[in-house]
């Protein structure tokens, strides 16, 4: 009986052929990084000007994510000023050594410390808490380290090159001089360097070609760890900017990292974006997966071909589902929103208040299009094709100019909102507004009675948003305003993030707006 016990989980615990989707982690969770310690596989993502920040994600098969935390979630370790969507937390890398977990990143622009802008924190669980800042000398961004014979080596790309130095893992020390190892093959911004180690060879794999159209990973290799390294005759390693691909609605893959698995299996996280009409994207880069085949002393080869795609066929690791969030937040029964929900920069947290009334709001002077932090609370827009209702109360004495709703928001100049509008004097109304860049429009407003519950709700498709009204429950709708998604994707809006839909309040002076609940729901397919 024992023998046929053991042959039985032997059998279970075997990669089986497969198919799984693309992304495996949908929604502007850019720049993945991954470490597997023994079956278990974590993940984080940039995060930009939102916080708490560096997403944090378990897997026990490589398809199934949960996220179980956010690795920076207090001020200290996060000061974001007046970071924007090209600024903040860039690419993280997570490793583990010897019993503990580093995550080394960048907090880009004036609000990092003087000490610099690249650190790392360390936890010995990754669910927290994770330790202060860690700050390091070598400059550059997309840090990565790498931990041998009890060294440990950072790579950043100061210079326009991958840079490498040996540190202290404890103080952060540079304790080598930073040498220059390689420039890449010739593609513009080479970055996101990681460096492994496999059959007495060091492999430096990097991303090249700007994180558009033309983005791609590269991978070289060297017998020492300074180099010289001599680049894959095969590069690129991986991206869409190929024929191959070219029909793909998966682009801009690159900024990629390796992990093996239990089975021996290699694998390649990497970003990539879904497009809608046009070649545009809305949803931000998001977390791709790719088998890889590492034969010994061989070069790795992502895919058979060097491209990824939506549908994909692999010999996947036994499955292992996760609970994803449901979808439905009944604001007067919970009291604390999930780990998907983020603010804009630094929240001021006694403007928040969650209560057996609902999510309350408290509104500022500081709005939507400014550089401060509104109140703004607000998960991550997953697929294109979306509905997403909110219900709440203005305070009927709110002065004139106060707004509270719900708004599909992409940066502080391209944004949609639906809102609850005072005009004082106890008159209150619904209204649509756009924000795009210097151009602000308003559609026909719909008139609601003070103080009372509406409901608001947005409509996405591939290259669309509605919204629209309720004030009676959902039973009847009045629409207040559709347009057109590609205004607000990444091509039109610039920025390094991803749309994004929230409930906020904004006005003149303090006013209380009181969020009963927040459905979204994804089960329409996509196109």
């Amino acid at each position: 009986m024992k023998n046929i016990l053991l042959a039985a989980l032997a059998v279970a615990a075997t990669a089986t052929a497969g198919t799984y989707t693309n992304p495996v982690i949908p929604g502007f969770y850019p720049d993945p990084s991954i470490c597997r310690v023994d079956s278990d596989f974590y993940l984080v993502n940039s995060s930009f000007q939102f916080f708490p920040g560096v997403p944090l994600w378990h897997s026990r098969d490589l398809v199934n994510w949960e996220q179980i935390g956010n690795v920076l979630n207090r001020p200290s370790q996060l000061p974001l000023g007046e970071a924007n969507a090209w600024l903040g937390i860039y690419a993280p890398t997570i490793r583990y050594n010897d019993g503990t977990f580093y995550m080394i990143t960048t907090n880009v622009g004036p609000q990092a410390p003087a000490a610099g802008g690249n650190f790392f924190v360390t936890a010995t669980d990754p669910a927290g808490p994770w330790s202060e800042p860690v700050w390091l000398e070598q400059g550059g961004i997309d840090p990565s380290l790498y931990f041998e014979d009890g060294k440990a080596y950072m790579t950043s790309n100061p210079d326009g090159a991958i840079w490498l130095c040996e540190i202290d893992p404890a103080t952060g020390k540079q304790l080598t001089p930073s040498r220059a190892i390689w420039q890449g093959t010739g593609g513009r911004h080479p970055e996101a360097p990681h460096i492994y180690k496999k059959d007495g060879w060091y492999y430096l794999m990097i991303a090249e070609g700007g994180t558009e159209l033309g983005h791609g990973v590269t991978i070289a290799r060297s017998r020492d760890i300074y180099g010289p390294y001599t680049p894959d005759p095969s590069n690129p390693l991986l991206t869409n900017f190929r024929m191959a691909a070219q029909g793909s609605r998966i682009q801009g893959v690159g900024h990629a990292d390796l992990v093996d698995a239990p089975d021996g299996s290699w694998w390649i996280v990497a970003l990539g974006y879904r497009t809608i009409g046009n070649g545009v994207h809305t949803l931000g880069r998001e977390t791709m997966l790719a088998p890889v085949r590492w034969d010994e002393g061989a070069w790795p080869v992502v895919n058979a071909d060097g491209t990824l795609d939506v549908n994909m066929n692999a010999s996947l690791l036994p499955q292992v589902p996760v609970d994803k969030p449901s979808g439905r937040v009944d604001f007067t029964r919970t009291r604390r929103l999930g780990h998907e929900w983020v603010y804009l920069r630094n929240p001021h947290i006694n403007n928040y208040r969650l209560d057996p009334q609902g999510l309350t709001l408290t509104a500022t002077p500081i709005g939507l299009d400014d550089s401060g932090s509104p109140t703004w609370t607000g998960i991550r827009q997953t697929q294109h094709v979306f509905d997403a209702t909110t219900t709440l109360c203005l305070d009927p004495a709110a002065p004139a100019g106060t707004r509270a709703g719900i708004t599909v928001y992409m940066d502080g100049g391209s944004h949609y909102d639906a809102a609850v509008e005072s005009l004082g004097d106890g008159h209150q109304q619904a209204v649509c507004t756009l924000r795009l860049n210097a151009i602000t429009h308003s559609f026909e407003p719909v008139g609601v009675r003070a103080g009372s519950k509406v409901t608001l709700r947005v409509e996405g498709e591939d290259d669309m948003y509605a919204f629209s009204a309720s004030t009676d429950g959902g039973r009847t709708w009045k629409p207040l305003g559709r347009a057109n998604a590609r205004y607000l994707a990444t091509e039109t809006a610039g920025g390094f993030t991803g749309m994004t839909i929230g409930l906020f309040a904004t006005g003149p002076e303090a006013a209380d707006a009181t969020f009963k609940d927040f459905t979204y729901n994804t089960e329409k397919p996509e196109k």
